[in-house]
């Protein structure tokens, strides 16, 4: 096992880490089960969002022993009502349920209390300015939770809550299939088969200017939603037309910037261990780039993904990242001021390019780099 800091907190996690969403209606044997495997393994991290009493109570008994050596996200606004998951920002039903969590877990303090699952700038700005964050704050400052963190996945929110200092840690899904789009309000309209159109081909600039963002200020980003939800694993449902492997995807959100750990929904030993082949494969076992760029469906040829096959550069050039402050600001009226820093910030830059093609000749994706860099002189001034 594989170790990162989760941005500044200067907390240490298992790069893959125990996603506990499968758990429900199952015995207490399962996840003792799978909690075994994850110590056995190096594994130290732990997601719970989900309300569920059962897996809650399971989840508590199975790592009591070894609570010192667990770090835990628990979510703040996943409740159990008549018998279902609700999420909600009623405060009269949020304390109760976070309280629940807290007994069920049998612990007095928790790493992260995580602001769960925002998706609309409505929610957001409702949450930030109402009894909810105050809530969480209180939390805070009784030293119930630790740390303050948040769920998401809309980039719109991710860029929120990465320029928000109270907010440490950020859940976000990632995965080739859903960085390929921008904000989005439903994450159901990630998973409908028609919005994937022959002009979405490559990273996001959004999503890559999070990344970068996160990278940048210390604002931990762990995953969710590694494998689309178990679409991107088979050819029938990947948007692709192919599929790819767990150690595939599990190498494409680990590859990008501010990313510390990803969490992995399994239901059995067996499934974790597919997914812990990650660190004994090979370059070639963990390449998701050839794959993209032999897909049937979503062509990328001519598309930086931002892969790094293209390094080294002779001039020392990082390659990947000139070509996405050129891609998040090609298309805006003026070059945005924060991207133009960075650009300028950069040891060596397009100007340094000395077209010698290496780079081209190295790109799974046939991106005509040397003209990159030309255009990348223009827009930025040098």
């Amino acid at each position: 096992m594989k170790y990162r800091k989760l941005g500044n907190t200067g907390i240490e996690v298992s790069e893959i880490a125990f996603g506990a969403e499968f758990l429900v209606e199952r015995p207490y044997e399962d996840t003792e089960e799978l909690i075994k495997a994850c110590e056995a393994n190096g594994i130290n991290f732990l997601d719970c969002w989900m309300s569920e009493p059962d897996v809650r109570s399971h989840l508590g008994r199975a790592i009591k022993n070894n609570r010192e050596n667990w770090i835990i996200q628990g979510h703040i606004g996943s409740t159990w009502q008549n018998n279902q998951y609700v999420r909600t920002r009623d405060m009269d039903k949020v304390i109760p349920a976070f309280e629940d969590f807290m007994e069920r877990f049998q612990i007095d303090t928790l790493d992260f209390g995580m602001i769960h699952y925002v998706d609309q700038i409505e929610d957001y700005n409702e949450i930030m300015e109402g009894p909810f964050i105050e809530y969480v704050r209180k939390l805070k400052k009784e030293g119930v939770i630790e740390h303050i963190g948040l769920s998401t996945h809309n980039p719109d929110i991710g860029l929120l809550a990465a320029r928000n200092p109270e907010i440490e840690l950020l859940m976000f899904s990632i995965n080739p299939s859903y960085d390929m789009f921008g904000a989005m309000e439903d994450i159901e309209e990630y998973r409908r088969d028609d919005v994937y159109t022959d002009d979405l081909s490559s990273l996001n600039p959004q999503r890559a200017e999070l990344y970068e963002l996160c990278e940048e200020n210390g604002t931990a980003i762990t995953v969710m939603k590694g494998f689309a939800g178990g679409t991107l694993l088979s050819d029938e449902t990947s948007p692709f037309g192919v599929s790819l492997t767990p150690v595939q995807c599990i190498h494409y959100a680990l590859s990008q910037k501010g990313v510390s750990s990803i969490f992995v929904g399994v239901k059995n030993v067996e499934e974790l261990e597919e997914s812990l082949k990650y660190f004994d494969a090979n370059e070639s076992e963990k390449d998701y780039a050839e794959v993209l760029n032999n897909a049937p469906k979503h062509s990328f040829e001519g598309q930086c993904t931002y892969c790094g096959h293209c390094a080294p550069c002779t001039s020392e050039i990082d390659i990947a990242m000139v070509n996405k402050l050129f891609d998040l600001a090609k298309n805006q009226e003026k070059v945005p001021d924060s991207i133009q820093e960075h650009y300028n910030n950069l040891k060596y830059n397009a100007s340094d390019c000395i077209a010698c093609g290496d780079c081209e000749e190295r790109c799974p994706f046939k991106v005509h780099i040397v003209d990159v860099m030309l255009d990348a002189q223009d827009l930025f001034g040098f």
